[in-house]
């Protein structure tokens, strides 16, 4: 059996990995700081006991020029020294001859004669570290000053205190805390504040998809974001409704003219045959019903015949032979038969071509729709009278033939939609048949020719579309 996995909101996700990644990266920050915090704590204290020792014993050469001052002289001096090193209790400090015997200390009186042991008082380094042999082991540290006149020892000061009161430092373990807390709170707050702000235009976009999903297209968002990357979206999913907006237009759009423009030779069909039927013409009349009856239906086939090309070619079903031909050529060929059946006594074709003619691989039949399409489409555009320009040029290594003509042009706001298919701007689908597949099926044609149809440019002037076909491996022809 499947479960659902719940779903949890975006803000909620984010703000609960990166707070789990803030505690766990403070947490260690904590643990590295009071590390830090110990040792350099105790390196100081260490150096301020060592620092203690020397004044105390510098102190005591002062008070005398040649013997250690009596016990109740020195006594005054090693009172409360704790508190220059910031500690809760107070160094035990002793005060000794040359050979070790404790001749004033800030510990009470004892009746028995103590005195440092010889290992300490042999030992030349100035801090030195010794355990306690009572069960808790404790660990003390010992600062050693020699108290010397004139170059020769009359006695040392001893510094002792253990390693834990040395080490205890609640006021800036404290600090610590406050201040590890206070980033928490800071980076939570940060995080929620982004993360929010990055989740709202998030949602929003999920609720308009929902919205284009129940067929909706109108969708608007109320964010503005100043990141970068969010505001693309914003923007890529407002033209993407857009675009889905025109095509549901144009699909409603095309099973309305697709229904009429098949159902107008139908119904023609359908009268005049009718008449014929019913005896309402004979004769040359009927015979003329006839040819009418065979026009409209070879029309309603050719409009199906271009519906299964073009799904032919969209599904990459049709095969294209390519070969090398001068494109010069190929161009006065097409021209010559579509002025065979085009010509038209107020209309004007010039023609400019390559004064070093070009090999390209193509297909001819392929290029001959291409061009009869484009000069169809110049030949409606300037009606009874005008001119249709055809120009070849090359750059770099591709052959362009430009097809201009002088007709009024197409509004501004239909040029991008122009090649999409069964798309009909209005000027023409309310005076010329047809489906909307030929400039569609145009491109295509010369995109699985290596090469490609663009929209050059168009104004009341007219219109120029251009072909641009990649040159032949093959030398020109002078």
């Amino acid at each position: 059996m499947f479960t659902k996995n719940k779903k949890v909101s975006l803000q909620r996700y984010w703000t609960t990995r990166y707070l789990i990644t803030l505690v766990a990266g403070l947490a260690i920050i904590a643990i590295i700081s009071a590390m830090w915090i110990r040792h350099t704590t105790l390196d100081n204290r260490l150096n301020i006991m060592e620092f203690m020792a020397e004044e105390t014993a510098n102190r005591i050469v002062h008070m005398t020029d040649d013997t250690i001052p009596p016990e109740f002289e020195i006594h005054r001096l090693l009172t409360d020294q704790g508190k220059f090193m910031n500690i809760e209790s107070n160094p035990i400090i002793y005060v000794t001859d040359p050979n070790g015997m404790i001749i004033s200390s800030n510990l009470p009186p004892k009746s028995d004669d103590q005195g440092i042991n010889s290992s300490i008082l042999e030992n030349e380094e100035t801090i030195q570290t010794i355990t306690s042999n009572d069960e808790e082991q404790t660990e003390f540290y010992v600062i050693k000053k020699a108290i010397e006149i004139d170059e020769e020892t009359f006695g040392y000061v001893f510094y002792v205190e253990s390693k834990s009161n040395l080490l205890k430092v609640h006021q800036e373990y404290g600090q610590l805390m406050i201040l590890i807390g206070s980033l928490l709170v800071i980076g939570w707050i940060a995080i929620s504040f982004i993360t929010g702000r990055l989740a709202k235009p998030i949602k929003e976009v999920a609720a308009a998809a929902k919205q284009i999903e129940e067929g909706n297209y109108d969708v608007h968002f109320s964010s503005r974001p100043k990141e970068e990357e969010v505001h693309e979206l914003i923007t890529s999913f407002q033209q993407m409704s857009g675009k889905l907006e025109h095509l549901e237009a144009l699909r409603t759009e095309l099973l309305a003219g697709v229904s009429h423009e098949l159902k107008t030779p139908v119904t023609s069909i359908s009268g005049l045959l009718r008449a014929i039927d019913d005896g309402v013409v004979d004769g040359d009349e009927a015979k003329e019903f006839l040819q009418l009856s065979i026009g409209e239906s070879e029309k309603m086939k050719k409009m199906v015949e271009d519906l299964l090309a073009f799904n032919k070619f969209a599904a990459n079903a049709v095969p294209v032979t390519l070969d090398t031909y001068l494109i010069n050529e190929l161009v006065m060929d097409a021209l010559n038969l579509w002025e065979k059946t085009n010509k038209q006594e107020g209309l004007q074709l010039d023609v400019s071509l390559l004064k070093d003619d070009q090999m390209v691989d193509v297909d001819p039949i392929r290029i001959q729709q291409i061009m009869m399409n484009l000069l169809n489409n110049a030949y409606q555009a300037i009606g009874e009278e005008g001119t249709i320009t055809v120009q070849l040029q090359t750059r770099h290594d591709k052959v362009m033939i430009d097809v201009n003509d002088s007709g009024v042009g197409i509004p501004v706001e239909e040029q991008s939609f122009i090649f999409e298919r069964f798309y009909r701007g209005e000027n023409k689908k309310y005076k010329v048949g047809g489906l909307g597949l030929g400039l569609p099926f145009s491109k295509m044609i010369a995109n699985v020719l290596n090469g490609n149809l663009t929209l050059v440019e168009s104004d009341h002037s007219g219109t120029t579309f251009r072909i641009e076909l990649p040159i032949s491996d093959q030398d020109g022809v002078d």
